[in-house]
């Protein structure tokens, strides 16, 4: 395939070292200006990985317009002025695949929602989620993540043509609930930064129990699958979130409640956001999601939400 992997961060990247590392001809869009792009234009390499000569670099938005596939890695919250962009220059029978986490905080939309808003003749897209990080892959050490879309088809397109010894993929059942399972999980994981932050890393056995459980309500008041929270877009992925060092949303947990600063992208500080708002409107008790959002929001001290959470266990479990 004809990839163009448009996001040039760690994920972007790596994504383009994988397909190309097996057999698809993929081309990196980033900003002209972006301190990654500059990186890699220089040097071809960045903290973690070196891209082989194969995989072309271009600051052309228009790169888009000769591929196939348009893989996007980039912060959720720029997606629908990308695709603004892009539109541009052509979409029409565009496979998109979404390698992001979040929701769209002015709508609470799902990203492949906002996507499709673009979509024109037979585009058509999909999402990659679940569990690993670039580090990892870029050391041979193998994962399982998920491909999902609406689209049966496509799925099986991209499942066959996307995997290897390094990543299998499985096919997705629930679109709804393998985006919304993948967004909210960064959230659980800066909560879980907040207990190291705080020395309190024994309380993840009950963040991750409960976290769970309080997505899979979310998931099913959104019209999804509830179970859905119990497969890799979700706890399957808490191992890379909720513990790893190399996890950006459990870093950034971590820091704010050291009063340390983070310059990285923490997607869970704007999915909290979201889901603040999209609970109220669909009427749903998300109290970890609630708390991390008074943290980081509207100032509240992370003991105090500790205290509140753990008051509440004394009445109710979940």
């Amino acid at each position: 395939m004809k990839v163009t992997v448009i996001g040039c961060g760690r994920w972007g990247a790596t994504i383009a070292w994988y397909l190309d590392s097996i057999g698809h001809d993929v081309t990196v869009y980033g900003l002209a200006d972006a301190p990654q792009m500059i990186e890699l234009q220089n040097t071809r390499k960045n903290s973690f990985l070196e891209l082989p000569e194969s995989v072309k670099l271009t600051t052309d938005i228009n790169a888009v317009a000769d591929a196939e596939v348009v893989v996007i890695s980039i912060n959720s919250q720029g997606l629908r002025g990308l695709m603004g962009e892009l539109r541009d220059a052509g979409l029409c029978g565009k496979t998109f695949v979404l390698c992001m986490k979040g929701l769209e905080i002015s709508t609470g939309k799902r990203l492949s929602q906002v996507v499709s808003e673009f979509l024109t003749g037979d585009g058509r897209v999909a999402v990659w989620v679940g569990p690993g990080h670039p580090q990892e892959f870029y050391a041979g050490i193998p994962n399982c993540m998920v491909i999902d879309s609406e689209d049966d088809g496509l799925k099986r397109t991209l499942v066959d043509s996307f995997s290897s010894g390094l990543i299998r993929f499985y096919y997705g059942r629930d679109l709804i609930g393998n985006e919304i399972g993948a967004a909210l999980k960064n959230v659980v994981g800066i909560a879980a930064g907040m207990l190291d932050g705080l020395g309190m890393t024994t309380l993840k056995g009950a963040l991750m129990s409960r976290g769970t459980h309080e997505v899979a309500r979310f998931i099913k008041a959104s019209g999804g699958n509830e179970l859905s929270a119990y497969g890799l877009c979700h706890l399957g992925d808490y191992e890379a979130t909720v513990f790893s060092k190399f996890s950006h949303n459990r870093m950034f947990g971590e820091k704010f409640v050291k009063g340390e600063s983070y310059t990285d992208l923490a997607e869970g500080y704007y999915t909290a956001d979201a889901v603040e708002r999209q609970a109220a409107k669909l009427a749903v008790e998300m109290p970890i999601c609630h708390g991390v959002y008074n943290i980081l929001y509207n100032g509240v001290t992370v003991s105090d939400e500790i205290e509140i959470l753990f008051t509440r266990t004394l009445k109710k479990e979940f």
